[in-house]
This record gives structure tokens, sequence and C-alpha cells, in this order.
């Protein structure tokens, strides 16, 4: 799993304070100008207009995708419990 992020989001911060993503697996991708293989990992699962929009995003293993902090953490802390 993938958790896309950018620096300064503060939903994006509250999803990385409350889970443990090392823990988890998942890996973090911050999204700036001068990260261009995160945006074309982005661009790659054709999410690049959700981003506009909204952050974070989790991109499951089948590549379907979570957007919203609450959804992400609840989604997230469901898998750690089991």
């Amino acid at each position: 799993m993938t958790l896309f992020t950018k620096i300064g989001c503060e939903k994006c911060d509250y999803v990385k304070k409350t889970v443990d993503l090392k823990k988890l697996g998942i890996s973090e991708e911050v999204l700036s100008p001068d990260n261009p293989d995160s945006l074309a990992h982005l661009a790659w699962h054709e999410l690049v207009s959700v981003a506009e929009t909204q952050l974070p995003i989790l991109v499951l293993d089948d590549s379907s995708s979570i957007t919203g902090a609450i959804r992400i953490k609840n989604y997230l802390l469901g898998v750690s419990n089991q």
C-alpha cells in the first residue's frame, strides 16, 4: 500500500500520527514539484485530479484507493487489528 501525502497537509499529518505506517508496511510518497517519481506514480494510478482536491490518498494493493483522513485512518486501524 502507498500513502500519497504532501508537506504542510494537516490531514496527511493526522494519518501519519495516528497510524504506524512502517508497522503496516505502507510506503509514503510525498508529492512535490521536486519529486517527479511520486508524481509519476500518482499519474500511473490515474489520481492526479483527485490529488488536486483531496489528500491524503491511500492506494491499496489491488490498486483501488481511499481518500479522506478519517476513512484512511479507520481502514488502517481495521487492518492493524486483524
